[in-house]
């Protein structure tokens, strides 16, 4: 089967969790359990990183607003890092491009945390 997660913790409790392969009903629940795990741990933000994802399915996009609402409770967030403009035409098509902040690299939502969770000047 063709599918990896890789989870990086970036400290100031942000986390990057990388797809890569097909991610669906066989796979997502492997996910699902990597998403739970980071935010059991205290995660506020995560970023959810597509860029080597070839497929994902409605199981993800479940897993994905599962783990939106559990992150605000805490008033944290998800991003996601997609490039890939079949991925992201989904995320059009469903409306889920207005849930979650969707960044073409992984450089770009790095900079985004990292900018937002600096104390004010």
């Amino acid at each position: 089967m063709n599918f990896d997660i890789k989870t990086e913790e970036l400290g100031d409790s942000s986390y990057v969790i990388s797809l890569a392969g097909e991610v669906d009903l066989y796979t997502a629940p492997e996910f699902k359990q990597q998403l739970l795990e980071v935010i059991s741990q205290g995660a506020r933000h995560v970023v959810v990183d597509f860029s080597d994802t070839t497929f994902i399915d409605s199981t993800t996009l479940g897993v994905l607003v599962g783990g939106v609402k559990r992150l605000r409770t805490n008033d944290g967030q998800l991003s996601l890092v997609c490039s890939d403009r079949n991925i992201t035409k989904i995320f059009e098509i469903t409306g889920l491009d207005r849930v979650f902040t969707i960044y073409p690299s992984r450089s770009e939502a790095l900079e985004q945390i990292q900018s937002s969770s600096r104390p004010p000047a």
